[in-house]
């Protein structure tokens, strides 16, 4: 069994039988996250960070769990002098790293954003796959992208999702912006996702106010897909898969 934490924004803990991995941790309005901990006292926890924007980073994620074994999986785009040079354990990934040899994982590979960072691809001891997109999505934004900008953006986007796809034809859980800003493209990236990458559990993030749009499923879920969507459109909501 996992379970996955909503904390908010695009920030989950997704505890495994091996760990608890936090990721894009920038506010935890319902204190959650430690419940969280409490309830997994012996487990490891891994901080992931996909990139520098400030509601995806906070430099609190070095207070946390300090009585735990901890380790930070980070962007290389976050500035080196935000994090203490001493006492942790810290793992530094550009897209097309894999690092192997992180607790709690057999793997976890960066792939390349479409904004600044990474996204992450965790593969678990026992095979499962979980993906966190950071902020990886067909960015463009209406009448404010000319056509031309907007193909752009998308057949960039689509070139990374495919060769996630290739490399990850199957996950387990996906965590995936769903931009209710962007107007009617809002959950453009997040079909072209689910339709070229088989998500058994879909968790839409990055409401920016508006999970109502991220939670409607139908406008963007492949038709006959048997993917299940999980709508956490409040802080402190959970999910067992």
């Amino acid at each position: 069994m996992i379970k996955v934490t909503y904390l908010d924004h695009s920030g989950f803990a997704v505890t495994t039988p091996e760990a608890v991995m936090v990721f894009d941790y920038y506010k935890d309005p319902d204190k959650k996250l430690e419940k969280v901990l409490r309830e997994a006292p012996d487990k490891d926890v891994l901080f992931f960070v996909s990139h520098h924007h400030p509601d995806h980073f906070s430099t609190s994620i070095f207070e946390l769990a300090q009585d735990r074994k901890r380790t930070y999986i980070l962007s290389n785009d976050i500035f080196s002098r935000l994090v203490p040079e001493k006492g942790l354990s810290v793992a530094w990934m550009s897209p097309g790293d894999v690092i192997d040899q992180i607790p709690g994982t057999s793997k976890v590979k960066a792939f390349k954003s479409t904004d600044v960072g990474v996204a992450y691809a965790i593969t678990l001891p026992d095979g499962k796959v979980i993906f966190h997109a950071g902020d990886l999505n067909d960015w463009h934004w209406g009448q404010m992208s000319s056509p031309h900008d907007a193909h752009k953006a998308e057949k960039a986007f689509i070139t990374i999702i495919d060769r996630i796809a290739e490399e990850y034809p199957k996950v387990d859980i996906a965590m995936f912006p769903v931009d209710a800003r962007m107007g009617q493209d809002f959950a453009r990236g997040a079909n072209i996702f689910l339709e070229k990458v088989k998500v058994a559990n879909f968790f839409p993030m990055h409401f920016w106010g508006e999970p109502q749009k991220a939670c409607d499923f139908s406008t963007y879920v492949p038709a006959g897909s048997d993917t299940k969507c999980y709508c956490l459109d409040q802080a402190g909501m959970e999910a067992e898969v």
